[in-house]
């Protein structure tokens, strides 16, 4: 039985990592930089390891660091949160060989979802709709030519080991494809140690849907239904929502069961996210994150299932304690992305946080790691918490995120907060007219006026 978790991670995720090991009578041991030595998280586990300074590269990046932590405290398994290490298959595969437990998947999985063209592959063979395009890497603009001619201008070049939008190109005709394709090449290079890139058909007006998966050690596969997360900047998702205002129940349970299907037959293990564009009523698959998602508690509000407690519980080589029609979706959920940004420049703003109050009431959660008198370090991602509230409708549920909004007061730093207010009164998002271009347009019309 796990009985110590090393929590991998910093910020609003390892405090949340840390509550469900809490409520599970597990012990935490916190990893932390220098710049992260007050982090709440730190100051609530049961035992704290400085790995390094403030450089990702030198302590949340840093495996041997991590790894003689967990083994000088006695961790007996790692949590790796998401971001930094995560979907790491190198570290997944040494943590196992240390004898210490993973919490998600196998680093086979990790490395098969990893490259982007055998993750297509991959799906395309278990079942899951696919963006058309290039049948794997494309190197030559010759070849590239051809297979864009085939699908249709615009398409997009994107990185094989890519995400967050870097190492991706739109091109809308053949003369700006070879440029396309070396710039890409060149910033996947950079970003990803790895130049692969492979075409897909662009499309122009989609909506960003996941599927929240999970499956333990012993066969059994749930779907937990969709988010939709089609708020987006420069491929950051900014707020999301469950269920999607795009989709029936029955859309839900078809594409939900196609991928409950596809994960048994990969033998997986662990929480899973199978992302899409949907567009005139068709799914195509972008990815499958193998890790736990930033915007896991709008499921969590809908069904009531603790993900990090569950993924706990599979890492320990338990079954899974409900079936698929054990899953029961209730009412509406909407998280807001908080970030220390100017709320319409997006310029970083880290500094000490004066007053701070969350907003409360019925079925209001706020994923922080925020105090007063707390210094944010500039050395990380600019989010800071996580504002998710839930309602037995989506009107209410939106009546009830204004509320809340308001009450919010994060004083000393500039934060995102003002922009969430103007969106949730815009009449697009109040009908749940809006698609992954969305925000970006009304960005640029914010500017121009």
């Amino acid at each position: 039985m796990i009985e110590k978790v090393l929590i991998a991670n910093r910020g609003e995720i390892a405090l949340r990592i840390h509550r469900a090991c809490r409520e599970m009578g597990i012990k935490t041991v916190a990893v932390h930089s220098t710049a992260d030595e007050d982090a709440m998280h730190v100051r609530l586990a049961d035992e704290s390891v400085c790995i390094g300074p403030p450089a990702s590269a030198d302590s949340y990046l840093n495996i041997p660091a991590i790894i003689s932590a967990a083994e000088i405290t006695g961790a007996d398994a790692i949590h790796p949160g998401y971001g930094f290490l995560s979907e790491s298959a190198k570290f997944a595969e040494i943590i196992e060989k240390h004898g210490i437990a993973f919490i998600g998947p196998t680093a086979d999985h990790i490395n098969l979802m990893g490259d982007k063209i055998s993750a297509k592959e991959a799906v395309k063979k278990a079942g899951i709709p696919v963006v058309p395009g290039s049948p794997g890497a494309v190197r030559e603009f010759k070849e590239a030519a051809k297979i864009a001619k085939k699908i249709g201008y615009p398409v997009i070049v994107k990185a094989a080991s890519g995400g967050g939008g870097r190492g991706m190109k739109i091109v809308h005709n053949e003369e700006e494809l070879e440029y396309a394709i070396s710039s890409a090449s060149r910033e996947a290079a950079v970003s990803f140690g790895d130049d692969t890139v492979y075409l897909e058909k662009f499309l122009t007006t989609p909506r960003h849907i996941e599927i929240q998966v999970l499956a333990d050690t012993h066969g059994n596969v749930v779907h937990l239904g969709e988010r939709h997360c089609s708020l987006q900047r420069r491929h950051q998702k900014v707020l999301e929502e469950s269920p999607s205002p795009a989709l029936n129940s029955a859309g839900r349970d078809k594409i939900g069961e196609v991928c409950r299907k596809a994960v048994q037959s990969f033998g997986y293990r662990g929480a899973g996210t199978i992302e899409f564009l949907y567009e005139d009523g068709e799914f195509y698959f972008i990815e499958m994150n193998t890790r736990l998602q930033v915007e896991h508690p709008v499921t969590e509000m809908i069904t009531g299932i603790d993900l990090v407690r569950e993924q706990i519980r599979i890492a320990d080589g338990l079954p899974l304690k409900f079936k698929q029609e054990d899953i029961k979706f209730s009412g509406h959920a909407i998280e807001c992305r908080i970030n220390a940004e100017d709320p319409f420049t997006f310029m970083p703003s880290p500094g000490q946080v004066k007053d701070y109050h969350t907003p409360g009431g019925l079925d209001v959660r706020v994923d922080s790691g925020l105090y007063s008198r707390y210094k944010i370090p500039p050395h990380y991602d600019s989010m800071i918490a996580k504002l998710i509230v839930h309602g037995k409708t989506r009107n209410e549920c939106l009546m009830r995120l204004r509320r809340c909004l308001e009450e919010y007061v994060i004083d000393g730093i500039k934060t995102t907060i003002p922009l969430h207010q103007k969106l949730i009164h815009e009449d697009d998002f109040i009908n749940g007219d809006y698609n992954i271009h969305w925000l970006e347009k009304y960005l640029d019309s914010l500017t121009a006026d």
